[in-house]
């Protein structure tokens, strides 16, 4: 049975994997993503998504948008992962019967397949004492020749990529939000914090040195000098 969260979890994930066209993974914990990876294969894109933070992914909702083959299905079910739902567009059979029974967990896990596209829905409706709040859901998307350099220096091909990635995780995480990513996987995250240099703080602590030579996306504008000055 599916609980409250479970059911915002499995939102949350059908959101954010409905931003990348190639393979993708995301690891949902409180209706925030605590990791995020983008690969040539599901199965790479799942590592590095795990990676993210393995800690706060114990327990977690794993959201994919490819179908599940067996090389994906034995990284989700190897021995230090522990997984309550898996949310994906199908299931090879093999797949099906790892992620059922390799593990202890697989006898209770919630395994869910997508039904239909991934298309981002119409409206956010949020309900509030005495009515609701509609509005048009965030569908914007961005490319390369969308960004405006503003430093002496422009980023390289691959830093740019690495920033639509953050910039595209980072809508989905509760404000004040901060990403920091990699090779097209999160390697910290910064989440309902505050301030947004506490963001900041919390996705360079989390990050650690995988921070070094990362990308930094912030969900809002940065009005004070900390949060770069702590990124250096």
């Amino acid at each position: 049975e599916l609980s409250f969260n479970n059911l915002l979890d499995l939102d949350a994930a059908l959101g954010l994997i409905s931003e990348f066209q190639e393979p993708a993974a995301v690891v949902i914990k409180h209706n925030n993503p605590c990791g995020a990876g983008c690969a040539s294969s599901l199965a790479d894109a799942f590592k590095g998504a795990y990676r993210g933070d393995p800690l706060s992914a114990f327990g977690s909702i794993i959201g994919l948008n490819r179908i599940i083959d067996i090389a994906t299905a034995e990284e989700i079910a190897s021995p230090d992962k522990f997984i309550e739902a898996i949310i994906a567009p199908g299931y090879e059979e093999e797949a099906l019967d790892i992620l059922k029974t390799r593990q202890k967990w697989g006898k209770n896990v919630r395994i869910l397949k997508i039904n239909g596209s991934l298309a981002k829905e119409e409206w956010d409706i949020k309900k509030i004492k005495g009515g609701i709040l509609l509005q048009e859901q965030d569908k914007e998307t961005y490319a390369s020749e969308n960004l405006k350099t503003v430093t002496q220096r422009f980023p390289t091909a691959k830093e740019r990529d690495d920033l639509l990635f953050a910039w595209s995780v980072c809508k989905w995480v509760k404000s004040n939000a901060i990403v920091l990513a990699k090779d097209k996987t999160v390697v910290g995250v910064g989440a309902g914090q505050m301030s947004r240099i506490d963001a900041c703080l919390l996705a360079l602590k989390k990050a650690g040195k995988r921070a070094r030579g990362a990308v930094l996306a912030s969900d809002a504008f940065i009005p004070f000098p900390d949060v770069v000055e702590e990124a250096k």
